[in-house]
């Protein structure tokens, strides 16, 4: 197994600790049965410790990562509920970061994108039925697309919210992915004037989202006006971390 797949393979295991955590909390309810909610902190601690371990060569800033000593730390039967959470939550937040750093090392984030440009290229003509009035209608169907890929609004993804001011002007992205730190925007070309304004838009929107983006996605739906694609998005992709997607009807 290569470098990249172990990096995936322990990816995998934390998002399964990150998992078994949250469900861990989430089966007991009420005030009494708090310390029971978080009375395993000693098991995901030796847990994250070994994923730790393990993912220590690949990472080229692991010190940022805390270790524990479980034999050191207090039974949970000795703890009050408020201790046993400090506990957990010390865990939660130590595997959340050794995540992002997995995700980095990974190059995960770059790799999605791709992977949602890619899904989105192959798939949002169908997802459209009739030729679009609006752009609304592409927004539409690209969000279809995300659900049915398995995304949840407000975790995974979220639809025109998060705003950025630049020069008193504020931008508002068609959809956004937090954990992708990914911005996507659609626009609908059906003519020519439109075609410029849309480029227009475009180069304004990649500055704006620069500010608070490391990616966007820019996905024009064509009613015809595009003669050559990649003239078309060379000019726009020229920016870092900018792609652009033309789909034609």
């Amino acid at each position: 197994m290569d470098k990249k797949e172990q990096l995936k393979q322990l990816l995998s295991n934390t998002n399964a600790l990150l998992g078994a955590m949250r469900t861990s909390t989430s089966t007991v309810s009420g005030e009494a049965a708090n310390i029971g909610r978080y009375s395993s902190y000693k098991t995901f601690m030796r847990k994250y410790n070994e994923l730790v371990k393990q993912a220590t060569p690949f990472l080229t800033n692991p010190a940022v990562l805390d270790l524990f000593f479980p034999d050191k730390i207090k039974h949970w039967a000795d703890c009050t509920w408020i201790e046993a959470k400090e506990f957990y939550d010390m865990v939660y937040s130590n595997t959340a970061l050794l995540k992002s750093l997995l995700e980095g090392a990974i190059g995960y984030a770059e790799d999605e994108t791709q992977k949602l440009k890619d899904f989105i290229q192959a798939n949002l003509r169908k997802a459209v039925f009739n030729s679009p009035a609006k752009e609304i209608d592409i927004q539409n169907g690209v969000e279809a697309l995300i659900v049915g890929r398995g995304m949840v609004k407000g975790t995974d993804y979220d639809r025109e919210t998060g705003r950025v001011k630049t020069s008193g002007k504020e931008s508002i992205p068609d959809f956004i992915f937090p954990n992708l730190r990914l911005c996507l925007e659609v626009k609908l070309s059906d003519s020519t004037a439109k075609l410029r304004a849309i480029v227009d838009e475009v180069n304004a929107d990649i500055r704006a989202y620069a500010t608070r983006y490391d990616r966007q996605l820019y996905v024009i739906y064509d009613l015809g006006t595009i003669r050559d694609e990649e003239e078309f998005k060379r000019g726009l992709e020229d920016a870092r971390g900018v792609t652009v997607v033309v789909v034609k009807h």
